[in-house]
């Protein structure tokens, strides 16, 4: 090509990936393998003494990851990504870098149940604590940072609700605080928003959701912006002090703005394991390559089931930042113009009663804890995803007894609010 930059669409086909060398294969072949032949005695030295890159053990790199995490890194417009065995994964792995026993970060309140569930629970066995800000309130944040800060996560869309988070506000405090932000894309994918032009410095994914987008794959990825100074005030340890177990590399001083990827893939994916299978990254691979086409499909599915619901006389409200009416419209204009996603919840006027029954009688919909998948599906959050919180927390994350979420998939949108009208009907 010339030295024009590639389009987005250009990169979701062909970025990290090169017709293989030894067969001529144009699609990127699955290395279904553990290990990898060293050339000799020095130069496997050399790999596991990080003086080389290269491929030692499918645990901490495979050739087929690889081709995964440059392309999601180069459409997400990071310098490094790594990509592990799924979204929960991708979590533990980026504040292990960050976190030290009896250190804190700030979350976000609107976020996946798992996540909440994870952060509040699992991670306490770490020595780790959150503390919990509200995304609409940003002075929130502020007054959350103490001296025992080390980062900040948020949703760009949040789950469930598929609200808008102000991440360049957010990105302010961080600043402020000296910390980095880390931003979940997960419902957005880089189509609708990137993070990291609007002050990100971590980007994560579950994989199994919009990127790999046909539910057949589970994977999570970390993408590394390059933007963050891990040397300062010694906050950060496992990035700007030297490792004995690589003979005292200083990985900030050694691997410059692509140092958190490596940290990342030698500290946390090496030692805790949570490798991603090359069968899923080729899976993941094919699905990224028709993401924009999907992506834009579902927005706009989703926009026109949400303006059904929105006059329907069983619905009490809809929460869909592509409305013209709801309170984070603004936010998805200046972050997500092509779409606000096609993830949102609605209220049904029965309650609790109401959102599971509406779950049992429809069709189309697939009832099932996932979303980012072809097709459409559906769930009752507060006796599901998010049924281990107490109601206020369920209702404080936009989860409450009367909400239904849905993920709208890339079917005929008249089939979809056919089904809809149906269930809600009945």
């Amino acid at each position: 090509m010339s030295d024009r930059l590639p389009g987005f669409s250009t990169l979701a086909v062909h970025a990290g990936a090169q017709p293989d060398p030894t067969t001529g294969a144009r699609a990127t072949p699955i290395y279904q393998t553990t290990s990898f032949v060293f050339n000799d005695a020095d130069h496997a030295a050399s790999l596991f003494g990080l003086q080389a890159f290269g491929n030692i053990y499918t645990r901490i790199g495979n050739p087929t990851n690889a081709v995964l995490e440059e392309r999601v890194a180069a459409l997400e417009g990071g310098t490094a990504a790594l990509a592990v065995a799924s979204g929960h994964a991708a979590q533990v792995v980026v504040l292990q870098q960050l976190l030290q026993p009896g250190d804190e970060f700030i979350a976000a309140r609107k976020l996946y149940g798992g996540s909440i569930n994870q952060f509040t629970h699992a991670f306490k066995s770490f020595g780790w604590n959150v503390v919990w800000a509200d995304p609409d309130d940003i002075a929130s944040f502020e007054r959350a940072v103490t001296p025992r800060t080390k980062a900040i996560f948020i949703e760009s869309i949040a789950n469930p609700a598929g609200s808008i988070t102000d991440i360049e506000a957010i990105s302010t405090v961080a600043r402020k605080a000296g910390v980095p932000l880390i931003v979940d894309n997960t419902l957005a994918s880089p189509y609708l928003i990137r993070p990291i032009d609007h002050g990100a410095d971590i980007v994560v994914h579950s994989l199994t959701k919009f990127l790999g987008g046909h539910g057949n794959s589970l994977g999570g990825i970390i993408v590394d912006a390059g933007t963050f100074d891990w040397s300062t005030g010694g906050k950060y340890p496992m990035l700007s002090e030297p490792r004995p177990e690589y003979h005292g590399i200083r990985l900030q001083e050694t691997f410059g703005n692509f140092a958190f990827a490596i940290a990342c893939r030698v500290l946390g994916l090496r030692d805790l394991g949570p490798a991603l299978s090359p069968f899923n990254a080729f899976m993941i691979l094919t699905g990224i390559e028709t993401l924009p086409l999907r992506m834009q499909k579902h927005c706009d599915n989703a926009k026109a089931v949400a303006e059904f619901l929105a006059g329907h006389p069983a619905v009490a409200s809809v929460s869909y930042a592509g409305l013209a009416s709801d309170k984070y419209n603004q936010l998805a204009r200046k972050y997500a113009p092509k779409g606000a996603g096609a993830v949102f919840t609605f209220s049904l006027k029965g309650g609790y009663d109401a959102g599971v029954n509406l779950v049992s009688k429809l069709q189309l919909f697939s009832h099932l804890a996932n979303v980012g998948d072809t097709r459409s599906l559906v769930i009752h959050p507060a006796s599901t995803t998010h049924s281990q919180l107490d109601d206020a927390a369920k209702v404080k994350s936009g989860a409450g007894p009367d909400v239904v979420r849905l993920s709208i998939g890339i079917e005929d949108k008249e089939d979809l609010i056919a089904d809809l009208e149906q269930a809600l009907s009945a």
